[in-house]
C-alpha cells in the first residue's frame, strides 16, 4: 500500500476515526471495466461527510433556509487502493483532523466487507458567511464540539 502524505502510520491513523457510514455499492456506479467509477469515491466521502454533521447537528443549522453561514469543500483529495465492485457493503469512515478558525480537515478511510481499506481521503470544509462568501469563525462553543469530537477514537 502507497504512503498518503498525511498519513504517517497506517494503524495509529485508522485508531483515530470514531464515526462511520454504511453504504451499498449500486450498479449504477460501475464503469465499463466492472469497478466503481472513480468519480464515485468522492460522492462516498460526501455522504459520510454529511452524516457526520448531522450527527454534530450542524446540518440543522447549515441547511435550514434562512442560515447565515454553509460549508464548503476547499480542496478533497482521495487515494484509491482497492478496487470496488458492484454490490459491495462499504464502511466509510471520517474523522476531523484539524479544526481551524473557520475550517475542519477532514480525514476519511474507506473498507470493504474484509475489512480492508480499499481509499484514504482528506478534506478541508470552510464555514463561510452566505451574504459576503467569506470564511465565518466558528462559535467557540461549537469549536469546543468540533475539538471534542476530534479527539474521541475507536475503530
Amino acid at each position: 500500500m502507497a504512503r498518503q502524505d498525511y498519513i504517517s502510520n497506517m494503524e495509529e491513523w485508522k485508531n483515530g476515526f470514531y464515526f462511520s457510514h454504511e453504504l451499498n455499492v449500486r450498479f449504477g456506479e460501475i464503469d465499463g471495466f466492472g469497478h466503481v467509477n472513480n468519480t464515485n469515491v468522492f460522492i462516498y466521502m460526501e455522504e459520510a461527510r454529511i452524516a457526520l454533521f448531522k450527527e454534530l447537528g450542524l446540518m440543522r443549522t447549515w441547511g435550514a433556509p434562512d442560515s447565515i453561514e454553509i460549508p464548503v469543500v476547499a480542496d478533497l483529495q482521495c487515494d484509491y487502493l482497492a478496487q470496488i465492485l458492484y454490490d459491495e457493503k462499504l464502511k466509510i469512515y471520517v474523522k476531523i483532523n484539524e479544526v481551524g478558525s473557520s475550517s475542519i480537515d477532514l480525514h476519511y478511510l474507506g473498507m470493504n466487507e474484509e475489512n480492508k481499506p480499499v481509499f484514504t481521503g482528506r478534506g478541508a470544509i470552510v464555514q463561510i458567511s452566505r451574504k459576503s462568501g467569506r470564511p465565518s469563525k466558528w462559535t467557540e462553543t461549537l469549536k469546543r464540539q468540533l475539538d471534542n469530537f476530534s479527539q474521541k477514537a475507536c475503530l
